[in-house]
């Protein structure tokens, strides 16, 4: 059975509508692109779909409760829900650094959780306040 896809490219301003038929889980057919980019984007959309994933993680003893996290290099579209069970599990001690690896290794995908910001410990942000 042909199945087919409708997509929009983000890759470029052009937005080109790219249109592509699978069978089997194999591409048979691409239309509407208008460069290279749009090719491999729409190649990797259909067969394996990749996003960065952003979220927050709780941390302890901060003056923040949550940090603002992310995937240091895009991770499987399908992972990203246990991805997010994952990162809800954990309680990062304060102080948090930018880039500070939260999580190594996610589900094995070889990818870092890393922090996108800092949080100070409560008790030196409260002392520097003083």
């Amino acid at each position: 059975m042909v199945e087919k896809k409708s997509l929009v490219c983000i890759v470029c301003p052009l937005g080109c509508n790219v249109e592509v038929e699978l069978s089997g889980g194999q591409i048979d057919s691409l239309t509407g692109n208008k460069c290279k980019r749009g090719r491999d984007y729409a190649i990797s959309e259909c067969i394996n779909p990749v996003r960065t994933l952003t979220s927050t993680a709780k941390v302890l003893d901060g003056e923040l409760p949550l940090v603002s996290v992310k995937s240091e290099k895009p991770l499987p579209k399908k992972l990203l829900p246990e991805c997010i069970k994952e990162i809800n599990k954990i309680e990062v001690q304060a102080p948090v650094h930018i880039s500070d690896r939260l999580i190594c290794n996610i589900l094995g995908t070889g990818i870092n959780i890393i922090a996108t910001c800092n949080v100070k410990d409560k008790s030196i942000a409260k002392s520097v306040i003083s």
